[in-house]
């Protein structure tokens, strides 16, 4: 009886970020950013311990890894997609960019697209056991996110346009499934030596928390991204 319910389990948690994604996808149609991004924050949650739960309780399942793929889709794919939909709205349109306004808000589900191919090389790669190839679709939606709702004084004013946004969802997109390798955050120990670009990583983070708030978290991301660049090795 209790196998019964244990391997049950995981695929449940991953149903809950899958339901996470859902909301955080209305709430950005919505326009409402702030919830948009803590349903992401909540399904990124349910994603880290789905996996964790799967291996303590040895119940591990294809269906499990399948599911996990299409919940993260929605969590980290669609619903940054539907972020960016609703900010193409609110941005500013220069006189050029007038005759193609009602078409650019549906470029942002290229992010959709390309989280949806970064997730199955992601299946299929056994060079990303300890590392990543491309940037993790969790990082892009919380980029988005966090972004979106920490800068979007910025984001909606006369300084920044619908050009800038578009090649900022190309520039993204392309991120999440380049040949970049990108370091993980796990740690098999505590040792200096062998975690100091994660503990770089972690002690840069704090003052951009402190300093950014909110925007912070997009910060971060970059920060990732920069120091993946800086300390890349051949796979």
């Amino acid at each position: 009886m209790t196998n019964n319910i244990t391997r049950h389990i995981p695929n449940t948690i991953t149903c809950c970020n899958l339901f996470s994604g859902c909301i955080a996808s209305v709430m950005a149609f919505n326009g409402n950013y702030n919830l948009a991004i803590s349903f992401i924050i909540a399904g990124a949650v349910f994603d880290f311990f789905d996996g964790m739960l799967a291996r303590l309780f040895k119940v591990s399942s294809s269906l499990g890894k399948e599911l996990d793929s299409l919940a993260d889709d929605i969590t980290f794919g669609f619903a940054p997609s539907a972020i960016v939909f609703s900010l193409f709205k609110e941005v500013y349109y220069p006189e050029f960019l007038i005759p193609v306004a009602n078409y650019m808000p549906y470029t942002a589900f290229l992010i959709s697209v390309f989280s949806a191919l970064r997730l199955g090389k992601f299946n299929i790669d056994p060079r990303q056991s300890n590392t990543f190839i491309g940037m993790p679709t969790p990082a892009n939606a919380l980029f988005w996110g966090s972004l979106t709702v920490g800068a979007h004084s910025f984001l909606t004013s006369d300084s920044f346009n619908a050009l800038y946004l578009f090649i900022l969802v190309v520039v993204m997109s392309f991120l999440l499934v380049a040949e970049i390798p990108m370091f993980s955050l796990k740690f098999k120990s505590l040792n200096w030596k062998q975690n100091k670009i994660s503990y770089l990583f972690l002690i840069v983070c704090i003052p951009l928390l402190v300093c950014l708030r909110v925007s912070g978290f997009a910060a971060i991301i970059l920060w990732y991204i920069m120091l993946s660049l800086l300390t890349k090795k051949r796979t």
